[in-house]
């Protein structure tokens, strides 16, 4: 059997509120289901139309706090096909699912936003590219980094995750200059701490990830935000402060670097800054001379 077959749940209910897959939903289908939706509701689908897919873990410490009343909903709004799920075929164990916007769901959001309603079939098809995307684990740990900045916002009054951009909307905020996976605000005690994400999964060569900090540079003072890499692995960020070292730091970026894997969180104390000792909070690293939240 292929490892990689995709496991999808079409419950018995699927569809019965969709349209045929080749038309368009009506709008007094999306306008019943808008009486059944709680804020919480709209929250989770806001945040899948901007971020694409969570894990039930991701939404359990986005939303809800406990698994079992996760498991409720988002089951009840995989039934009114609100929502959608994937995950793939894994030996041993169970792959966790990878919940999406199903038809209603993504009709509610284009609604939402002023857009004609989309066909059932094209959300599906886009649900299927996103599933077989070779993108799909970068995309889900850049995701869970911001869910565990959320996450720990939940439990300390004095923090929040004020800003949190996708690819696309830091493609628009700073063009092709750099290409950054994300941008985060955190407030930490009122004071803002913007950042650039890089996750780095090992699969490029150090050259060419040390080389992205050349277009950091070149962006204007005004987004001279911190670069934080978020490594895999802490053999590759050993390896990746080794290269910073020999081919130094362009002037105007700050760099700093965690491990996934090894950290509480990157809210604490984990961040080890270039050509610096020790390691500090998210809070603590500093905005170059010029740089402000326009928050």
């Amino acid at each position: 059997m292929d490892r990689n077959r995709l496991i999808r749940d079409i419950t018995p209910s699927s569809l019965h509120a969709s349209a045929p897959n080749g038309a368009r939903l009506t709008a007094s289908v999306v306008a019943g289901e808008l009486t059944r939706l709680t804020p919480r509701d709209r929250f989770l689908l806001n945040l899948l139309d901007q971020h694409k897919t969570f894990t039930t873990d991701q939404l359990v410490d986005l939303t809800f706090g406990s698994a079992g009343r996760a498991r409720n909903r988002l089951n009840t709004l995989l039934e009114r096909d609100i929502l959608d799920r994937f995950r793939h075929y894994q030996r041993p164990g169970s792959q966790a699912w990878r919940w999406t916007l199903g038809p209603v769901g993504a009709a509610i959001v284009a609604a939402g936003n002023g857009d004609p309603l989309p066909r059932p079939s094209a959300v599906r098809d886009a649900t299927a590219r996103l599933a077989l995307s070779p993108t799909l684990t970068h995309l889900i740990t850049t995701n869970g980094f911001f869910v565990a900045l959320s996450a720990h916002a939940r439990t300390d009054p004095a923090t929040r995750l004020a800003r949190w951009w996708n690819e696309t909307a830091c493609r628009e905020a700073v063009g092709t200059v750099v290409r950054p996976d994300g941008h985060g605000v955190w407030i930490d005690g009122g004071h803002p701490a913007p950042f650039w994400l890089e996750t780095d999964l090992g699969t490029e060569t150090l050259s060419r990830v040390v080389g992205k900090l050349g277009g950091y540079a070149a962006l204007p003072p005004s987004r001279a935000y911190p670069v934080l890499f978020w490594f895999s692995t802490a053999a590759r960020e050993l390896n990746f402060h080794a290269y910073l070292t020999r081919a130094g730091v362009p002037g105007g970026v700050t760099v700093a670097t965690a491990v996934a894997a090894d950290t509480g969180g990157p809210a604490g104390p984990v961040w080890r800054v270039a050509r610096q000792p020790g390691r500090v909070s998210l809070a603590e690293l500093t905005i170059p001379d010029g740089a402000a939240w326009d928050g």
